[in-house]
């Protein structure tokens, strides 16, 4: 029954990233999004060489597009919302097309450390690069004004709450947050230099219900490390602590950055709320990976180097079983399309704007008149 639900309701979350009457464009939309396998449309593959195998893509292009998923990414919809192109690796040799912007983002970057390829200061050093190529109007492409009415949008720190609470005690992690969300600072003012204006920042989600990272540490915990839902507390709530800093930074900002909108959007409670109704919305094993080795509880082994990523899986759902994590750190296209039909309510961001603010005469307008100090 719940297979059928999911079934039915996964066409309409897509319905309704594609047709609200909202969504159009006056012109070409521009977007550059920086961060990591959250939204990463297939930079790591074509950095690197290295690309999952099929089930990956599984469940919309039919083949592994370099995409931690298997389907749709939760920006894949956002440009659908907009109906624009998806978005071209910056690393992409084979044709890209950055005629609608460029996506940054690679899978496992972090913010932190500042130099290691592919992490958020090389992924600005990588924009900052295309704008001196392009800011002039080199190849027909852009001129300046183009980047300056574009979207920058932000979606990093997942993997360094990872890593660091694979090294690190609680206490030692959250003395760390200030310095993830200074590397984020500095990505947003070098971006707003070259006249950047409108920025479109996702915070992080619920780390601790991640199968992979309840698999790798649940033997070395106790029950009341864990919520009522399953997940580990001390993981999510070191992730809510990232997420106060990154919103105060943002409106922080807003007071500093002259003629800017900031838009923060509360991801963490959207996929939290999902996991934690899961059945209200037609899952089924919230806290387990579709694509994975070993069954339950989690469906992931503990020994990273066995996992649907690296092709050592053993287990996958069918097609048509509704399950939120995909290989137990990435979603679910059929998760993503519901995430993002809640990013597209505004009910989640602050402002409450809508997507096309950036682009959208009317929005634009509306938004000249109003001080980057009130939107908050």
């Amino acid at each position: 029954m719940r297979a059928v639900m999911i079934s039915c309701l996964l066409p309409l979350m897509v319905c309704c990233c594609n047709s609200n009457t909202n969504s159009g464009c006056s012109g070409m939309p521009l977007i550059f999004n920086f961060g990591d396998s959250n939204s990463d449309t297939g930079g790591f593959s074509a950095g690197t060489g290295l690309e999952a195998d099929y089930p990956y893509g599984r469940a919309f292009f039919h083949t592994p597009t370099g995409r931690a998923s298997d389907g749709r990414l939760v920006i894949d919809f956002l440009c659908e919302h907009l109906d624009t192109k998806y978005l071209s690796p910056y690393l992409d040799s084979l044709e890209p097309d950055f005629t609608n912007g460029v996506n940054f983002a690679i899978c496992g970057a972090c913010t932190l450390p500042k130099y290691i390829p592919f992490n958020l200061n090389i992924q600005i050093l990588q924009f900052k690069r295309f704008y001196k190529r392009y800011s002039n109007g080199v190849r027909n492409l852009f001129a300046k004004e183009d980047f300056k009415n574009a979207l920058y949008a932000l979606d990093i720190g997942q993997n360094d709450l990872s890593g660091s609470f694979g090294a690190m005690s609680y206490d030692q992690v959250i003395e760390r947050i200030p310095s993830f969300i200074s590397e984020i600072k500095d990505a947003m003012w070098a971006i707003y230099e070259v006249g950047g204006r409108n920025f479109w920042v996702h915070n992080t989600g619920p780390l601790g219900c991640l199968p992979r990272e309840l698999a790798i540490r649940s033997k070395k915990l106790s029950g009341i490390d864990f919520d009522e839902y399953g997940c580990i507390k001390s993981m999510n709530e070191g992730a809510k602590n990232f997420n106060t800093k990154l919103k105060h930074l943002c409106e922080e900002l807003r007071s500093q950055m002259d003629n800017s909108t900031i838009v923060y959007v509360d991801t963490y409670s959207i996929k939290y709320d999902v996991i934690a109704n899961s059945t209200s919305y037609g899952f089924r094993n919230p806290l387990m990976a579709c694509c994975g080795y070993g069954g339950g509880p989690y469906n992931f082994d503990s020994d990273d180097d066995i996992s649907c990523l690296t092709g050592g899986y053993d287990t996958v759902c069918e097609q048509e079983t509704p399950y939120i994590s995909w290989d137990g750190t990435h979603y679910t296209q059929a998760a993503n399309a519901i995430f993002a039909s809640k990013i597209l309510s505004t009910h989640y961001s602050s402002p409450p704007l809508h997507f096309n603010f950036f682009c959208n005469n009317a929005s634009m307008l509306a938004n000249s008149n109003t001080p980057s100090m009130s939107l908050r």
